[in-house]
């Protein structure tokens, strides 16, 4: 018989700053692979309430109207994050945070959320697999409301490396679709990478500003992928219950001009050239 996977009990959601500094340190160490030992731990943080000014914040950068009672859909990612966060810095998680990309994310919302609601958040990372350019993490997260799934999350995290003899994960993809129609276009500053960092506490330094992006090989700041995913969703609208798919595939330089285009429940982002920055589905669930 196998035993529960071990929980630990959060009394409070855990700063990000000391998590993503430990990441760092730890990540040199770190020798991944898709066969390696992950921590298995599902951290577990009941009673959760939300902040309205912060969340105010991360509606008005994000683009969802201020004010109203429902929580935006890709709001409960911001609440699970800084536990995701422990789980990835620590020892025993063998991909190094520093490097790590956010390659997608589905969503599925059972029913439409309340910002006043109490809710019990869990998160636990749900294995490894092999990729064409490395191994890919997956993580899990699920807010309760009187005992039900009422929102999960799965995210893929991507660690390159060399991948002697592995085949991908996924058959190779095929020939790109035709362009959604346009939209309209945005003009991003180059300030929204720290409003975002502000709102939902992740601030990574390649969103932050120039200097620190260059360190890490960007030649200005990149937006969140989760900021993007959000922008479009904000602009595309969801159903109460909804199945939502987002694929990240290039970065969004800051500042720089995008855009959004939809038809039906598709939609995507494309920056200069028709280059293909975020591809997304919203389906009724």
């Amino acid at each position: 018989m196998t035993s529960a996977p071990p929980r630990t009990e959060l009394t409070r959601s855990p700063a990000l700053a000391p998590l993503l500094a430990r990441g760092a340190l730890l990540s040199p160490l770190k020798r991944p692979r898709p066969d390696a030992a992950f921590p298995r731990t599902r951290l577990v943080l009941s009673g959760l309430r939300i902040d309205p000014g912060r969340l105010a914040r991360y509606e008005r950068v994000c683009g969802f109207p201020t004010g109203e009672e429902a929580l935006p859909v890709t709001y409960p990612h911001v609440l699970g994050f800084p536990a995701a966060m422990r789980l990835m810095s620590a020892r025993s998680f063998p991909l190094p945070l520093l490097g790590l990309v956010h390659t997608s994310i589905r969503i599925t919302r059972h029913r439409a959320m309340t910002s006043t609601g109490t809710y019990d958040l869990t998160v636990h990372v749900d294995g490894l697999t092999p990729h064409r350019r490395g191994t890919q993490a997956a993580v899990v997260t699920e807010l309760r409301s009187g005992g039900a799934v009422v929102w999960t999350s799965l995210s893929t995290y991507l660690a390159r490396h060399r991948t002697p003899g592995q085949q991908p994960a996924e058959p190779p993809a095929p020939g790109e679709p035709e362009p959604l129609p346009v939209v309209e276009d945005w003009r991003l500053a180059g300030d929204v990478g720290r409003r975002y960092g502000a709102a939902s506490g992740d601030r990574n330094p390649i969103h932050l500003h120039p200097l620190t992006a260059r360190l890490f090989g960007f030649p200005r700041a990149i937006a969140h992928g989760m900021w993007t995913v959000a922008r479009c969703l904000a602009a595309h609208g969801t159903p109460g219950a909804t199945r939502i798919r987002a694929d990240f595939r290039a970065p969004v330089l800051l500042p720089g001009t995008v855009t959004y285009a939809a038809k039906g429940g598709r939609f995507e982002l494309r920056g200069t050239g028709d280059r293909i920055h975020l591809t997304g589905e919203v389906r009724p669930a």
